[in-house]
C-alpha cells in the first residue's frame, strides 16, 4: 500500500482542531505542541476565521508563555480583528521575547499603518533595515515601499527599490516595480545607471534591459529605447509589452511603418486591447491608409465601445476620404453620449458645410462657440459658413460677436469688412479694412480667402497697395 503523505497530514490536523475543540470546551488536558498551535492557527487564517485563530493563540500563549513566535500570531490575529493598539501592546511583550524576528516589524508595521501612523511605521522598518541582512533585508525594504507609498513618499519608494537591486539584481518583483515608478518620480537618468549595472552583471535579464529603454524613452532618447527593447525581445521573443513600447518610440521618430510591425507583433501575444489598435490605427492615419486606419478603429472601438473618441477617429478617416455620408453617422454615434462636444461639433458641421447644409452646419459651428467662446477657430468656420449662405447681416453681427469674445482678435475684423462688402456697404467695409490693416496686416491674406473676387474691386487693391507700402518705408 502507498504512503499518502497529504492523507497523513489531514488525518493529523483533524486530530489537532479536535483536542483544540476539547481544550476551548474545557473537556480535555490534552497536549498540543508548539508546532501544533502553529498549524490551528494557519488553518483559521487560512479559512479567515480570525476570531478562532486568536482564540488559538491566547490558548497556545497560555501553554508556552515564552514563545515570541505566538506571540506574533496572536498580535496579528488582532489585526485581523480590528484591535491594531491592543496588537502593538502584544508585539512590545514578544520583542522582550526576541527582537530579531523579521514578523515584529512587519506586524508592527501593519498595525501603526492601520492606526494612519505612517511616518511611525516607516521609522520602525528604517531601523530594522540595520538588523537584517540578505532575503529578510529585501523583505522589510519591500514592506518599506509600501508604507513610503501610503504616505506619498514616492522617491522613497524608487530608492527603497533601488536597494533591493543593488542586493538582488535579478529580483524579478523589484524590476517590474521599478520601471513604474522610475517613469512616476522622473528619475530617469538615474534608473538608466542602475540597469546599465545590471546588465554588466546579467547581461540575459530581458527585464533590465526592458527598464533601460523605458528609461531612455522617459528622457526622449527614443533610438536609445528601441535598441534596448530589442535586446528585451531578442531573450524573450514573447515579451509583448517590450513591442508596445517600440511601438511608442517608432511612433515618436514618426516611423510608422515599424510601428505598425512591432505593434501587430504584440497582438499576436498577448490578448487584444483597444489602445493597441489604436495606435496601430493612428499609424495607417499618419500613412494616409485609410481605410486600414479605420479597420483598426473599429476593432478598437469594439473592445472599448464606452471610448466614443474611436468614432471621433473613425469618422475623420471618412472625412479625410471625403465620404461625408458615412463620417456624419460616425460622429452621430460619437455624441450620443455628448452633443455638445466641441470638437466633435466641428467635424460634424464640416462635413455638413461640405454637403452645402449650410442650416445644419451653422447649428454645429454655434454650438463650438457656445462652448469654447474664445476659442477662434470656431468663429471662423462659423462665419465662413454664414458666408457661404449669403447670410451677411447674420455673418457681421457674429464677427462683431466674435471679436468681443476673443478679446479683440483682428482677424474678425477683417470678416466685418467683408461682410459689409457682400452686403452692398462698400463705404464701411474700407473703414473696417483700414483700421485691420493698420492693427495687423498679416490677415490680409485670410480675407482675400473669404472671397478672392474683393482684389478686383480697385479700392481695396489700392488701400492694400498702400500699406505694404507703408509698411516697406517704415521698415527701411
Amino acid at each position: 500500500m502507498k504512503h499518502n503523505p497529504f492523507r497523513h497530514g489531514r488525518e493529523e490536523l483533524k486530530e489537532l482542531l479536535q483536542n483544540f475543540d476539547n481544550l476551548k470546551a474545557g473537556r480535555s488536558s490534552a497536549y498540543i505542541e508548539e508546532e501544533g498551535f502553529d498549524m490551528i492557527i494557519e488553518y483559521f487564517n487560512n479559512r479567515d476565521k480570525f476570531q478562532d485563530a486568536f482564540d488559538a493563540a491566547v490558548i497556545a500563549n497560555t501553554q508556552f508563555p515564552y514563545s515570541a513566535s505566538l506571540l506574533f500570531k496572536k498580535a496579528d490575529a488582532l489585526i485581523s480583528l480590528k484591535q491594531f493598539t491592543e496588537s502593538l501592546n502584544i508585539l512590545e511583550q514578544a520583542a522582550l521575547l526576541d527582537s530579531r524576528d523579521l514578523m515584529l516589524y512587519v506586524i508592527k508595521t501593519d498595525a501603526l499603518l492601520a492606526l494612519d501612523r505612517s511616518v511611525e511605521a516607516s521609522a520602525v522598518l528604517e531601523e530594522a533595515l540595520d538588523i537584517f541582512q540578505g532575503e529578510e533585508r529585501v523583505e522589510l525594504l519591500f514592506e518599506l515601499t509600501e508604507v513610503y507609498d501610503d504616505y506619498e513618499y514616492f522617491d522613497g519608494v524608487f530608492d527603497c527599490l533601488k536597494l533591493i537591486l543593488k542586493e538582488d539584481s535579478a529580483n524579478e518583483e523589484a524590476l517590474y516595480k521599478i520601471c513604474f515608478w522610475t517613469d512616476f518620480t522622473g528619475r530617469n537618468e538615474e534608473g538608466i545607471k542602475l540597469h546599465q549595472e545590471i546588465i554588466e552583471e546579467n547581461p540575459f535579464s530581458e527585464l533590465a534591459w526592458f527598464n533601460l529603454g523605458a528609461g531612455y524613452q522617459g528622457i526622449k532618447l527614443y533610438e536609445k529605447a528601441i535598441d534596448a527593447y530589442q535586446y528585451a525581445v531578442a531573450i524573450d521573443e514573447g515579451f509583448d509589452y517590450a513591442y508596445r513600447n517600440m511601438g511608442d518610440a517608432f511612433i515618436k521618430l514618426r516611423k510608422f511603418n515599424d510601428a505598425i510591425e512591432v505593434l501587430e507583433k504584440s497582438v499576436t501575444l498577448s490578448r487584444p486591447e483597444s489602445v493597441i489598435y489604436e495606435a496601430i490605427g493612428h499609424c495607417h492615419d499618419k500613412l494616409d491608409n485609410f481605410n486600414q486606419a479605420r479597420i483598426n478603429y473599429k476593432k478598437a472601438y469594439h473592445l472599448n465601445p464606452d471610448d466614443l473618441q474611436l468614432q471621433y477617429k473613425i469618422a475623420c478617416t471618412y472625412m479625410s476620404e471625403h465620404n461625408w455620408n458615412n463620417a456624419i453617422k460616425s460622429l452621430q454615434n460619437a455624441m450620443k453620449a455628448n452633443s455638445m462636444q466641441p470638437d466633435y461639433n466641428l467635424a460634424l458641421g464640416r462635413c455638413y458645410f461640405q454637403q452645402d447644409n449650410y442650416e445644419q452646419a451653422i447649428t454645429c459651428f454655434a454650438n463650438v462657440v457656445r462652448v469654447r467662446p474664445k476659442n477662434s477657430s470656431g468663429w471662423i468656420e462659423l462665419l465662413d459658413c454664414l458666408y457661404e449662405a449669403g447670410l451677411y447681416d447674420e455673418g457681421f453681427e457674429y464677427a462683431a460677436l466674435a471679436f468681443e469674445q476673443t478679446t479683440s482678435k483682428p482677424i474678425f475684423v477683417y470678416y466685418k469688412s467683408a461682410f459689409l462688402f457682400a452686403s452692398g456697404h462698400s463705404k464701411q467695409a474700407l473703414i473696417y479694412l483700414e483700421h485691420a490693416l493698420f492693427v495687423n496686416p498679416k490677415f490680409v491674406k485670410q480675407f482675400i480667402e473669404i472671397n478672392p473676387s474683393l482684389l478686383q474691386n480697385q479700392q481695396v487693391a489700392d488701400l492694400i497697395a498702400k500699406h505694404k507700402k507703408s509698411r516697406k518705408k517704415k521698415n527701411s
